[in-house]
């Protein structure tokens, strides 16, 4: 009996050892030393800046870390400027970057030195959506009225808006002209809040909106969406509008129109971090998304929200990179 009892002590004292060392171990894991710089290669007022402001409030918000997240836009050059200082900084855990689409098209379009394989994959967020917008004051109730009287009228007579030149709004909307035997003027703006706006004024006849980026407008009867660009219509079926929800869009393939696109809202990292730095950030996203300030904004701005980290994030965007390149090697924008 002693004897069974002195292995139960034995035991529970083993027991007690590897708690405490665990938590020891839990304890010395890293965490951010000072404050962490989140750049946001695009403008204010787009979903990406957007988004990033909106994780930065939440952290804050719900102390999810001892150290200030601090958002800065470095847009130029079609967001080159915050990838390139992202993989400079080789080896620096305080550095992180939301990324969209002009994680492919700016180095395939304009040649500059930086792939996405210069940095360090993180997780993906969510992935979001485009839908085709024009104003409300136009006769346009489908996305096949609007086509049939763009092909009606002369070519090149009306105009898209989009973000920037050779990057997803543009690749979208060479992807429209073809599949519609259409013909549009595109207007490149610096991000897509000013798309937006100029929608709203009637200085261009649509846009390829990120929800996000249009959803005020369309709450307040200024926008009116006609389709959205993905296989199957988006899932959330609260009221938006008092007549109308996000699953109330039809897909741009109901109208007729045989294309999707959804683009990559994710994290990456300098080159040169260690796996322990890049799980903090892993493990810091995954208590965000838990949070209901970022349930709401996945709603309202009708995201996809699909999370990935390590392989399957990586296989993801391999995948994604040769989907957009040949995109772009079909529409002209490759740079050679």
């Amino acid at each position: 009996m002693r004897n069974l009892e002195r292995r139960a002590l034995i035991l529970v004292a083993t027991a007690a050892a590897s708690v405490g060392m665990a938590a020891e171990v839990n304890a010395q894991a890293w965490k951010p030393t000072k404050a962490v710089e989140f750049i946001i290669p695009a403008g204010t007022g787009g979903g990406a800046d957007q988004m990033a402001r909106l994780i930065q409030g939440i952290v804050a918000k719900n102390n999810l870390m001892a150290q200030p997240m601090v958002p800065v836009n470095k847009a130029g050059g079609a967001g080159a400027e915050g990838f390139l200082d992202v993989k400079q900084d080789r080896g620096n855990p305080h550095k992180i970057v939301i990324t969209l689409s002009n994680l492919f098209t700016t180095p395939l379009a304009t040649g500059v030195p930086f792939n996405w394989k210069d940095l360090t994959p993180v997780a993906m967020l969510a992935l979001d959506q485009f839908v085709l917008w024009v104003n409300a004051e136009t006769p346009y109730q489908t996305a096949r009225q609007y086509l049939d009287a763009v092909k009606a009228a002369p070519a090149n007579q009306f105009k898209m808006g989009g973000t920037g030149s050779k990057q997803e709004d543009q690749i979208i909307t060479v992807a429209i002209e073809k599949a519609a035997g259409v013909k549009f003027t595109y207007i490149p703006y610096a991000g897509g809040g000013a798309v937006a706006t100029q929608l709203v004024g009637k200085h261009v006849d649509s846009s390829v909106n990120n929800p996000i980026e249009a959803v005020a407008h369309w709450k307040s009867g200024a926008l009116r969406p006609l389709c959205v660009f993905d296989a199957q219509r988006i899932p959330y079926k609260e009221k938006i509008t008092a007549t109308q929800s996000w699953n109330d869009i039809p897909t741009c393939k109901e109208a007729g129109v045989n294309m999707d696109y959804v683009m990559l809202r994710g994290i990456f990292m300098s080159p040169g971090v260690t796996n322990e730095q890049s799980a903090f950030y892993v493990q810091l996203f995954q208590k965000v998304r838990e949070t209901a300030d970022w349930k709401s904004f996945m709603e309202t701005g009708a995201y996809n929200t699909t999370f990935m980290s390590g392989s399957d994030y990586r296989k993801w965007v391999e995948d994604a990179e040769k989907m957009h390149r040949d995109l772009m090697k079909d529409a002209g924008f490759l740079a050679n």
